[in-house]
């Protein structure tokens, strides 16, 4: 084994190989010999598991692929053919198209971010949203972080840390990816006080669970399960009157953030951001990225005292939104102040999309792809409106199935082509579902469909 290893070449031996036989590679020279070495490496552990000694063309076909990997781009554009709306793997709400042009107009060059125009001055990231936000939902003001999660955090750290915080034992819920309500609370300061059953919680079990250390009740929408049968939670009204006659904040998580009713599209209804605020909400916290259809943000709304306390908490600049964030959030909310959402906002677009008018792209597709020599046929099914909102709501739909001896061949040959298509598979074969595929993916997706099903 050991002529096995020292038939291998020196890292300088392999680098001045590879720089002959690859002339046109200009890879800097560190980033060479790591590639190098690690492939070196590679080697030596193959060697070690019985392998026989790669030839030294063995070790620079390895260099080249470690090479292409770091040169390669990870974050891909993918077509969704799920039927999901909001896909939490896919990136959750794509952007409206003013949304995109915001982002890029604001890339490209400077900004007036924190500079206020008119006067000169240094000015504050959150004014254009915060007047737009103000306007949509009646709130007094409003504050914009990265996430849903940093604004319950935020919120939490500023106003009740070393407080109690009632929670009813029935929203002490998982929010995704491991985090939950409780987690967030501890890394607050703020102090959990459960109340009620998991499964019926009354006002009158937080006015009972009162104590001098009570600062705030919670309310966490579980806008990610549903809760059936022998249930009971009190409205945000009766919570708000239980907090305000003891001088304590109601805090309300809404998490999805619907602004619009979901219940005109055949849906279960939504809370609204706006009902939130009417009811006596001091502070609401929703998502950017789910029902509001924008950029991935939390939003903070409320009474104009807390909202500035909580801007000015130390935790408010490590989670602060960024500028191209801000951009999408701006030209997303303009939309909803125009009503212009269902038309514009790609979420509402898929939300609103008739049945019919679905039936009719899948019948379409599905005589495209019979004429690429591709067997497809449609039938009914479902689509869903995934990323922790609506949970078990679904809206009908018109699937095209690809019939194909090996389905899970074929559906990992859409996922590596350029663009990538992610299907499902039901039935034991992959089906694509046109509600969620943005008319400006249509062609590519036929054509990839057409050519991964004649390479399989």
């Amino acid at each position: 084994m050991n002529g096995a290893f020292r038939s291998l070449p020196s890292v300088d031996v392999a680098m001045q190989q590879f720089a002959a036989a690859h002339p046109d590679e200009h890879a800097p020279h560190d980033l060479l010999r790591t590639s190098v070495r690690r492939a070196l490496e590679m080697a030596r552990e193959a060697i070690a598991h019985g392998a026989p000694p790669p030839s030294i063309a063995e070790v620079l076909q390895q260099v080249e692929t470690l090479l292409a990997g770091l040169r390669a781009v990870r974050l891909r554009r993918v077509i969704n053919a799920t039927g999901v709306i909001l896909h939490t793997n896919l990136g959750r709400a794509p952007l409206a198209r003013s949304a995109s042009e915001a982002v890029v107009r604001v890339a490209q060059g400077y900004s007036n971010l924190e500079f206020d125009l008119p006067n000169g001055a240094r000015g504050s990231r959150h004014t254009a949203v915060a007047a737009l936000l103000r306007e949509l939902t009646n709130a007094e003001a409003a504050l914009v972080v990265n996430n849903n999660a940093s604004a319950v955090l935020l919120t939490l750290a500023a106003l009740v840390t070393g407080k109690e915080v009632l929670v009813s034992r029935g929203q002490l819920v998982e929010i995704g990816g491991g985090f939950r309500i409780p987690d967030v609370l501890r890394q607050s300061g703020a102090l959990l006080k459960e109340v009620g059953t998991t499964n019926r919680t009354y006002a009158g079990d937080f006015e009972r669970a009162l104590s001098p250390e009570t600062a705030a009740i919670l309310r966490v929408h579980p806008s990610n399960f549903i809760q059936q049968g022998f249930v009971h939670t009190p409205s945000l009204a009766e919570m708000a009157a239980v907090a305000h006659a003891h001088d304590l904040f109601l805090i309300d998580d809404l998490g999805s953030g619907a602004v619009r009713d979901t219940s005109q599209y055949g849906l279960a209804r939504e809370p609204l951001v706006q009902e939130s605020i009417r009811a006596g909400a001091d502070i609401v916290c929703f998502s950017g990225d789910k029902l509001l259809g924008g950029p991935q943000a939390g939003i903070i709304l409320g009474r104009d005292d807390l909202v500035e306390e909580i801007a000015r908490h130390p935790l408010a600049r490590a989670v602060r939104i960024d500028k191209l964030s801000l951009a999408a959030l701006e030209a997303t909310l303009h939309h909803y102040l125009w009503d212009e959402a269902e038309p514009a906002i790609p979420v509402w677009r898929m939300i609103s999309r008739p049945a019919a008018d679905i039936a009719r792209e899948a019948a379409h597709w599905q005589q495209r792809l019979l004429a690429a020599g591709v067997a497809a046929y449609t039938r009914a099914g479902q689509s869903t409106i995934g990323g922790g909102s609506l949970p078990g709501e679904t809206l009908p739909t018109t699937l095209v199935v690809l019939q194909h001896l090996h389905p899970e061949a074929l559906a990992a040959r859409l996922r590596m082509a350029e663009p990538a298509v992610v299907a499902r598979i039901e039935d034991d074969h992959v089906v694509l579902d046109p509600r969620t595929v943005l008319e400006d993916d249509v062609e590519e997706l036929l054509r990839v469909i057409s050519v991964s099903f004649d390479a399989s």
